[in-house]
């Protein structure tokens, strides 16, 4: 947790695609920050004022959500009791000016897209770098899939997966459109890291993606003084790609719809996908995770086409954005 900037740090679960949960409270060490370092305030975007420091934030901590190799999330609960989401940094490959320069930009962006996470506060230290985000109590996509298939039942029917890959799109289409691509350093036109555990479900099953431009940060610097730092356990072969490209972003959005349609086992239908799809239309292979039949099968199908393209090996066949946004959008006009 926070603390382990501070303090000896345990053994860290292995890393998967899903964020690692762990359930260690950061306030069984907070004692030892007291006197160990000069208190910081938080930098809110937009915002010359601080309504917190960073003292206030570690003892807000009620846990861990996860960990994966860009950092650890944990909830806090902060201004009035709102609960929050603090990501922490595993290390940055940019110093303190440009590493705030940087979340403000992409904060600013974020806020003028319902279907993004905004970064709502920074913090940037010699010992620990994290974000605060708004809190999703339903969790991540890759969340309610795992907890799903756990137990043996579809967590999310056809018509909520299809809202959610729509919202997964509109978020997408915001983020290629940006204009200046480049600003001061910051590449504004990429995501960079799209997958289900960075898609964040609301109550009414609408879909938010998170960490914008993040990995343009992450990066082991020359000079690592937080223990804590180290590189993460080798994680499971992931199919989702870390390039920064508009084509990798499609990429991985077609590699994810692959998971929402057939679940984690189809992860490389892609390689033969295309040559397949006539039985699955014929029924000859049964690819959907959850029944669907009629209107809804043909819907279904059209985004496992849609899937396939976004997932194509060769990246210059692989669609813009706006045209499986359109696609997308037609696949609810089927009746």
């Amino acid at each position: 947790m926070l603390s382990r900037a501070f303090t000896k740090p345990k053994k860290s679960p292995k890393q998967g695609d899903n964020e690692s949960k762990s359930g260690t409270s950061m306030l069984d060490s907070e004692d030892c920050l007291v006197g160990f370092m000069d208190d910081r305030p938080l930098l809110f975007c937009g915002e010359s004022v601080s309504r917190l420091s960073l003292r206030e934030t570690l003892r807000a901590s009620v846990g861990v959500m996860g960990e994966s190799p860009l950092g650890m999330t944990e909830k806090v609960v902060l201004l009035r009791g709102k609960v929050y989401a603090l990501k922490r940094f595993r290390a940055l490959r940019v110093r303190r000016r440009e590493f705030g320069k940087t979340i403000e930009r992409l904060a600013q962006a974020s806020k003028r897209c319902e279907y993004l996470v905004p970064v709502i506060a920074y913090l940037y230290t010699k010992r620990i770098k994290f974000i605060v985000c708004d809190y999703f109590p339903m969790g991540s996509l890759a969340d309610l899939l795992a907890g799903g298939r756990e137990c043996g039942h579809t967590a999310l029917d056809w018509n909520q997966r299809l809202r959610i890959a729509l919202d997964i799109a509109q978020a997408i289409t915001f983020i290629h459109t940006q204009y200046p691509p480049y600003e001061k350093n910051t590449l504004m036109n990429v995501h960079g890291n799209i997958k289900s555990s960075n898609v964040m479900i609301t109550v009414n099953f609408t879909a938010r993606l998170s960490d914008y431009g993040l990995t343009q940060l992450a990066g082991e610097l020359e000079e690592v003084s937080d223990t804590w730092q180290r590189k993460p356990p080798p994680s499971p072969e992931s199919p989702y790609t870390n390039k920064l490209s508009q084509k990798s972003d499609i990429l991985n959005f077609g590699i994810l719809l692959l998971d929402m349609l057939g679940g984690p086992r189809v992860s490389d239908f892609s390689n033969c996908g295309m040559e397949r799809m006539e039985e699955i239309k014929k029924g000859d292979i049964e690819f959907f995770e959850f029944i669907v039949d009629g209107k809804e099968r043909k819907q279904a199908l059209l985004v496992l086409d849609i899937a396939l393209k976004c997932a194509d090996k060769v990246p210059e066949a692989r669609p813009p954005i706006e045209q499986t946004l359109r696609r997308l959008g037609d696949v609810l006009l089927i009746k």
